[in-house]
């Protein structure tokens, strides 16, 4: 029977003959189908991704070089486009939509022999922390059918948990990404912004969105991030800063300079189990000889109304675009205007998230309050960009909790959108700045529920973030 743990065996594998591309596209066909109820995947290239591994099988015969990801079978998110193949966001916006490109993302895991298995379920237009608010209808844990698998990313973090593919591809505007991870007890990362194109991903917030990696290993989440980062001349807010070998460089036995702020160990929201098991982390991390402070932050209550507001400000822009007219959905009643013909496209075609945020960000945009909230706004991102880089300037890193809570029960806080944002207190603070961010699944709370350890580090600094993510995941094993 095939089984996978990591990239690395599985190519071993592969060499030694001891298993095919095809034995681990039918493995996790038979999973996925196994696993429906979970409805992680929106799409499935079941097809398509036999035919890709039979390709790859003969080519390994032959004795060809065989690329980086050669096999390795992957999910992406239904917001990252693949030619040829329905993308959504998991709207009826976009129902039946077929990408006429693809994501560079997707390009360059294709060009290293990738095997893309299927589209992934999200929050519509990657808004929300529960993935219940996809057209598709909601995600469920596989720990606990009875909670939320964290959002926007609940079917990519979802389908590395139950094993329906080896790794996948999220997005990450607020958390969307490691708050999943944190939920679903896997590895999530959020590289800096500009270190990942963004071409072919679309937009929620444009300042903000960086497609992220979901895995079990951190040298599974290094090379995917090896592959697809880079220049892209469809991206001009694409970072040319050269791209380190991030798989090879994960060795290290460096004592590194840890801080973190009382602030946010302190704070009301979070559940104390968590606090205590993160503090005793701290002095774990000191016994071990790393360096470990607390940091004054007095920012941390300013982050979350920042975020949405500059957020929602860049979604009303973003979501303009679909109107009815070119593509997506088309009100059928006739005989109206056309500003009345906008109107009931995008009633009917958005969900009450989607309108809420839109209605939010076109509020702060408006004459009459635009200095009042969205300028504003932008001061406190700027404010929070000085401090994090000035803080490190003398640290490697800043740790914090993922969530302030384990993945709670479905349904618990649809009733109160305000409670909901005010759960991304810790997460949205790295695309604010614009940092990597890593979730490390450390820890297990007596309610039987992972949750992970949040790692923050310098501006494209990821060979260091990966570093300390790798040395804190063979602790725990140990």
């Amino acid at each position: 029977m095939f089984q996978f743990s990591s990239v690395e065996q599985y190519h071993a594998q592969l060499q030694e003959g001891n298993a095919t591309c095809l034995q681990a596209v039918e493995h996790y066909l038979q999973q996925i189908n196994a696993t429906r109820h979970l409805n992680a995947f929106v799409e499935v290239f079941a097809e398509e991704a036999i035919a890709k591994a039979k390709l790859l099988d003969e080519k390994r015969k032959s004795g060809t070089t065989t690329g980086k990801l050669h096999g390795v079978v992957i999910g992406i998110k239904d917001v990252i486009c693949y030619k040829g193949h329905k993308v959504s966001a998991s709207s009826k916006i976009l129902h039946n939509f077929t990408s006429i490109y693809s994501a560079t993302a997707v390009e360059r895991l294709l060009a290293e022999e990738a095997i893309i298995i299927g589209n992934l379920n999200c929050d519509e237009f990657a808004m929300g922390s529960t993935n219940e608010n996809s057209a598709y209808g909601k995600v469920l844990n596989a720990l606990d059918e009875t909670r939320v698998p964290g959002g926007s990313s609940g079917g990519s973090a979802v389908a590395v948990q139950a094993g329906l593919c080896m790794v996948s591809l999220g997005s990450d505007t607020g958390g969307s990404v490691r708050q999943p991870a944190d939920f679903c007890g896997i590895v999530g990362l959020k590289p800096s912004y500009g270190r990942i194109s963004r071409y072919g991903l679309i937009a929620y917030a444009s300042s903000f969105d960086q497609i992220g990696i979901f895995g079990n290993t951190i040298p599974d989440i290094a090379l995917l991030l090896e592959v697809m980062a880079g220049a892209d001349d469809y991206d001009s807010t694409v970072s040319h800063t050269k791209v380190p070998a991030y798989n090879s460089l994960l060795q290290t036995s460096r004592k590194f300079r840890f801080a973190y702020f009382n602030e946010a160990l302190e704070h009301p929201s979070l559940d104390k189990e968590i606090a205590d098991s993160i503090k005793h982390k701290i002095e774990q991390l000191e016994k071990e000889g790393h360096e470990v402070a607390a940091v004054k932050f007095d920012l941390l209550d300013y982050i979350v109304p920042a975020y949405y507001v500059l957020t929602t400000a860049e979604a009303s822009s973003n979501l303009s675009r679909f109107d009815g007219v070119k593509y997506g959905h088309r009100t059928p009643k006739e005989g109206i205007d056309l500003t009345e013909f906008y109107k009931e496209s995008r009633s009917e075609g958005f969900g009450k998230e989607v309108k809420r945020r839109i209605m939010l960000g076109t509020f702060v945009l408006s004459a009459g309050y635009f200095d009042a909230y969205f300028t504003r706004a932008q001061k406190v991102r700027q404010l929070l960009s000085d401090k994090t880089r000035d803080i490190l300037k003398s640290y490697d890193f800043i740790i914090m909790p993922t969530s302030p809570v384990t993945a709670f029960k479905t349904g618990e806080k649809m009733d109160d959108p305000i409670a909901m944002y005010l759960a991304d207190i810790y997460t949205v603070m790295a695309n604010l700045v614009g940092c990597p961010a890593i979730s490390v699944p450390l820890f297990r709370h007596s309610n039987g529920m992972p949750f992970g350890l949040q790692v923050m580090a310098n501006r494209f600094d990821e060979v260091s973030l990966l570093q300390v993510s790798h040395l804190l995941l063979q602790a725990k094993s140990q």
